[in-house]
């Protein structure tokens, strides 16, 4: 036994010398050199990029982080709509007592794929759309810090999309012996930990492997903030979505480790006999110390950066700058902190500690305080100001509503005795459904019309804009406030269905409460579907950005750097002179060297 393992250990000795061999081999991790094109930049160890490979070689050899926003933001819009229908049939499943459309392994099944996708698969991806995209031309950087790396940051989201759905293509291949996890999005033990379904723990290890490509993700920008800034761009003037996505990836540095340790030991508990979440020799309520210790945090992760979004854009269209710029960032860095220190009122129905819970209540009541400052400083950046009601702003301010909605409704949760009586209702799903969707998607698509110039050079429909942003803001009101009412009468969540006796709740109310969600969740639908066949069909007929100020900025002073860049794009293209011009954004001053870094930047990037 012992030569056996002298053996293991010499072979995985000589294996790890090869794997840095290899490593050193490729040289220095911030060069790009095209896998098609040859030779790198003149042969330089550089950030730049040279002339990039047409058609999907570029796409899948990229290391750009303008192509890899792209790629995050295709991928997330695709998770988007996986999870979107799994919820429909959910809805429609729900419209009347009784299984009628499918049966209770289904929906449970349906149930743990929306969750884990929405937020894993859609939520952060999206967010590094946007962080990809756009953070470097904010801080005047050619590129990421380490564009290879993030190049497999993203790479590694594809097969953890297929792993995590794996069930529902292997069920009917294996006769339902590798089926979809039905564990919910939470997983809690010792459900998830007994379940005998190998399609668990290929959700488990899809999971873990989102968690590596957040946690790659979240150091490469770290990294970029810190190293890759221009000479003029200093904390003081930094914009507020970098500070958000700085605050959202230290997060993710100390969140996504902890839950993938925590799925490591779910699968040691499933596969190898181990019992740190058994109910005989092990603790079931671990796992969920475990995991909200991750899930709460996961949730401002998720927020923060909509936030800077909302806090970026809603100035450009109020024609005045973001009323408390350092107060804005102070409560960014509050909630970050005050963020790992709310896990367990989650918990407070466990039987914990009551003092234990009294504590965790104020923090969690807490940090409503700089949610509370954000809030005065967006409408206090509205008062007075030359309000253009144009889709990105209309977005932004349906933000504030649904955030007020939601946050107000998260109050109520953090406070001990109306959690008691809450916990585990419907009520929950609509107060996290109005962030969720209300807060993160919201601000999302106010981000995808405010840039949508700048991505593809053309302009989308504004009518149809208008019309999506209606849709959103009446069927989200409908469906969530609708589950907001169900809590209240008692409505408990994640049931396939609810045909209780009447004595816990009144089955009729109940029955039209669902059924007005689920007509919401359609019109929802339809202003979903009227976005993607805008931006797709302006992407092919929509009318061509000429103008490198399509959003009339310079009048007010709030050209931001991004379309700085764009401009100089656009005047290289038309073999113009780009102007050179001291601006003014949310920030702080742009100055020129700036403007000369995204002309050099456009010159070396020769599409």
């Amino acid at each position: 036994m012992a030569g056996e393992q002298l053996a293991l250990t010499v072979l995985m000795g000589v294996l790890l010398v090869g794997i840095v061999a290899l490593v050193s081999r490729y040289g220095d991790l911030r060069s790009y050199t095209p896998l098609a094109g040859g030779a790198g930049y003149g042969g330089e160890t550089s950030h730049g990029h040279s002339e990039k490979p047409a058609g999907l070689i570029r796409w899948f050899t990229t290391v750009d982080h303008k192509d890899i926003g792209i790629l995050y933001g295709l991928y997330g819009t695709i998770a988007f709509l996986w999870g979107g229908a799994a919820v429909m049939l959910m809805r429609v499943e729900l419209a009347a007592p009784g299984f009628d459309v499918m049966q209770a392994q289904f929906y449970n099944s349906l149930l743990t794929s929306h969750g884990i996708t929405m937020l894993f698969l859609f939520g952060t991806p999206i967010i590094a759309a946007f962080s990809n995209y756009f953070v470097p031309l904010l801080i005047g950087a050619d590129d990421m810090a380490f564009p290879r790396i993030n190049a497999i940051a993203f790479w590694l989201l594809p097969p953890a999309a297929v792993l995590i759905w794996a069930g529902f293509f292997t069920a009917p291949l294996t006769g339902n012996e590798i089926a979809p996890a039905q564990t919910s999005w939470t997983m809690y033990t010792p459900l998830s930990a007994e379940q005998v379904n190998p399609g668990v723990d290929l959700m488990l290890l899809g999971l873990h492997l989102s968690g590596v490509s957040a946690t790659m993700g979240a150091i490469n920008f770290i990294a970029t903030i810190f190293t890759e800034r221009s000479e003029k761009v200093n904390w003081a003037n930094l914009d507020i979505f970098s500070w958000t996505i700085l605050t959202q990836s230290a997060l993710i540095l100390f969140a996504f480790p902890l839950l993938g340790s925590a799925l490591v030991m779910l699968l040691l508990d499933r596969n190898f006999g181990t019992a740190f979440f058994a109910v005989d020799g092990g603790s079931p309520i671990l796992w969920q110390h475990l995991f909200w210790f991750f899930g709460h945090p996961e949730v401002y992760i998720l927020v923060l950066p909509p936030m800077g979004l909302v806090s970026w854009i809603l100035p450009k269209f109020a024609g005045r700058k973001l009323f408390g710029f350092k107060f804005v960032v102070y409560s960014t860095l509050a909630i970050g902190v005050l963020s790992f220190g709310v896990w367990a009122h989650h918990m407070f129905s466990t039987g914990i500690d009551p003092r234990i819970r009294a504590s965790f209540m104020a923090v969690s009541l807490a940090i409503a305080i700089p949610s509370a400052v954000k809030t005065f400083n967006w409408i206090t950046t509205l008062w007075n100001g030359k309000i253009r009601l144009t889709a990105p702003m209309l977005f932004c301010i349906g933000f504030i509503s649904n955030f007020v909605i939601g946050g107000i409704t998260g109050v109520f949760l953090a406070a001990i005795p109306v959690d008691l009586v809450l916990h585990d209702t419907y009520y929950v799903v609509g107060h996290f459904h109005y962030v969720v969707m209300g807060m993160i998607a919201f601000a999302g698509f106010g981000a995808i019309y405010y840039w949508y110039p700048i991505v593809t050079g053309k302009m989308y429909q504004r009518t149809l804009a208008k019309w999506h942003f209606w849709l959103s803001m009446v069927g989200t009101n409908i469906t969530f406030f609708a589950f907001l009412l169900l809590g209240y009468l008692g409505m408990p969540r994640r049931y396939a269905t609810y045909n209780f006796d009447a004595a816990i709740a009144p089955l009729a109310e109940v029955t039209s409460l669902h059924q007005i969600a689920t007509v919401g969740a359609f019109i929802l639908m339809i202003g979903q579907l009227i976005w993607l066949w805008n931006l797709v069909s302006s992407y092919y007929e929509g009318p061509t950005v000429e103008d490198g100020d399509p959003w009339n900025l310079k009048e007010d002073g709030m050209f931001g750097r991004e379309f700085q860049w764009f401009e100089a794009q656009l005047a290289r293209a038309d073999g113009g002179e780009v102007e050179d011009e001291e601006l003014v954004t949310d920030g702080g001053r742009i100055v020129n060297e700036n403007l000369t870094a995204a002309v050099r930047r456009v010159a070396d990037d020769d599409e």
